[in-house]
């Protein structure tokens, strides 16, 4: 399935969803393995060293110092890789808010992680940028 690249269909069609659960950012050496009791939502190296994001229990539990406590919201809307506009033009409304946002786009959807205590904040805004306001 092609993922949508009209900037007016994704943006009109997007339905943000609240994930359960605080995340944070956690750092490890470059190439050291990932514990095994860490489940990441996302794993990206860098030459510096390994960033996961994981539920902030599990950075507790593993003993990892962790930042940025943020709520995941998923993008449901199928995007397509290549598509222009679409984060730009979210991302600037939440600036606008003064909400800061860390932007990930996977293969199906694009996922915003925001500070937790903005979460409810940025639901908002996103429901009214797709005029799905409850």
């Amino acid at each position: 399935m092609t993922g949508e690249r009209d900037l007016d269909a994704l943006l009109n069609t997007m339905k943000p969803e609240l994930q359960p659960g605080t995340f944070v950012f956690c750092t490890i050496a470059p190439n050291a393995p990932i514990p095994a009791a860490l489940n990441p939502r996302l794993t990206f190296r860098e030459q510096e060293g390994t960033t996961l994001v994981v539920l902030r229990e599990e950075a507790e539990a593993a003993g990892l110092p962790y930042a940025f406590p943020s709520s995941l919201i998923t993008l449901t809307v199928h995007s397509a890789l290549d598509a222009v506009g679409f984060l730009a033009a979210i991302t600037a409304r939440l600036a606008r808010a003064g909400i800061s946002v860390n932007a990930v786009s996977a293969f199906h959807h694009d996922h915003l992680f925001v500070p937790v205590d903005r979460a409810d904040e940025a639901i908002t805004i996103l429901q009214a940028i797709s005029g799905n306001a409850s």
